[in-house]
């Protein structure tokens, strides 16, 4: 067996990671994590942790205006879950690989690892390990204000996972602040129909010494609502995303709740759509319907502008009885509604 040291077998994680297709790699320890939230600790995942592997794969940008403009959405539902499977199937490989080298390790999952002890139980959506908080930590990326992580060649668009080790590697440094493209725009608060982030107030976090700000995140199954298809219409009526339903956000949480809790009944009546995955928090499949903040992001100031643009500019969506979704004019939508019967109509607001 190779005798590595902690130099060597840095190296060759890393290598490793990118041979199989990350567009970006980090490394975070005990030490650089120290002071985090409990989403960093590592131990929580694997006992004997010392080290964590982090990085990105890319989504196919090509998939990506079809989509904003409410043109196709398949393409994009498609390469999403290829990238996850594939940033899976990086992780599952590398612990793999340690643990042949003599070192105790635990692929994360991409999504879905959710803990019970949190307020809600896995409904809280409080994951094991955060994989946001490693990537900023690590240098896979740096915060942007909606609080995803931004990277130089793929904006927004990609796919985060990791590998927690025993094994004693050397850290990565965070980006640097100037390197971080995220100018404020506001475009992934105006492309939110879930009001989740907060326009004023950030939050920030320490993570070995360092701080880590981000917009500060409202009630996580806001963005459910929106992201799981239970609603997307913008208040003023003129685009949504590629939900077809149209219940009205409340401001106050205790209201909001009472509707997530009616509107997933209605979700669940709904007709099948194309495509669509499992998902264990939900008894039906889900769909990509949203994801606007991330996929609109990229360093190019002008081409998010252009993308804000598709997805502002082209209509609305409607299910139609055999579940197929159309693009339509925000008046034909309305004529579309009107004529429901009752029951019906409850299913979509």
């Amino acid at each position: 067996m190779t005798e590595w040291t902690p130099d060597t077998l840095s190296g060759r994680v890393i290598e490793f990671v990118e041979l199989m297709g990350a567009s970006s790699v980090g490394i975070a320890t005990l030490e650089t994590l120290e002071g985090g939230p409990p989403s960093t600790d590592l131990t929580y995942v694997l006992p004997e942790a010392r080290s964590a592997i982090s990085f990105a794969v890319p989504l196919d940008q090509s998939t990506v205006v079809p989509f904003l403009s409410k043109q196709d959405r398949m393409p994009m539902e498609s390469d999403n879950r290829r990238a996850n499977l594939m940033a899976q199937g990086i992780a599952v490989a590398l612990e793999h690989y340690l643990d042949h080298n003599g070192f105790k390790s635990k692929a994360l999952l991409v999504n879905e690892d959710y803990r019970e002890e949190a307020e809600r139980g896995k409904n809280s959506m409080l994951p094991y390990i955060s994989h946001r908080y490693l990537a900023a930590r690590s240098g896979v990326g740096s915060f942007g204000l909606s609080g995803n992580i931004l990277t130089k060649e793929n904006g927004a668009g990609i796919i985060l996972c990791g590998c927690v080790t025993s094994a004693e590697l050397i850290p990565t440094e965070p980006v640097p602040p100037e390197d971080n493209y995220c100018d404020s725009c506001g475009l992934c608060m105006n492309s939110c129909l879930s009001n989740m982030m907060d326009k004023e107030e950030k939050t920030t976090i320490i993570m070995g010494d360092l701080p880590f700000s981000y917009s500060k995140r409202r009630e996580i199954l806001r963005c459910g609502f929106v992201c799981g298809g239970s609603s997307g219409l913008h208040p003023d009526g003129k685009w949504s995303t590629w939900s077809p339903g149209r219940f009205e956000m409340p401001e106050e949480n205790e209201k909001f709740l009472d509707l997530m809790r009616k509107s997933i009944r209605a979700y669940y009546k709904r007709p099948e759509m194309e495509g669509g995955a499992y998902n264990i928090l939900m008894h039906k499949k889900l769909y990509t319907t949203c994801g606007n903040c991330q996929f609109l992001c990229v360093p190019d100031k002008k081409e998010r502008a252009e993308r804000f643009k598709e997805l502002t500019t082209n209509g609305v969506i409607i299910q139609n009885p055999d579940g197929t979704l159309e693009r339509v004019s925000p008046e034909k939508a309305e004529e579309h509604i009107a004529v429901m019967d009752e029951e019906t109509r409850a299913l979509y607001m």
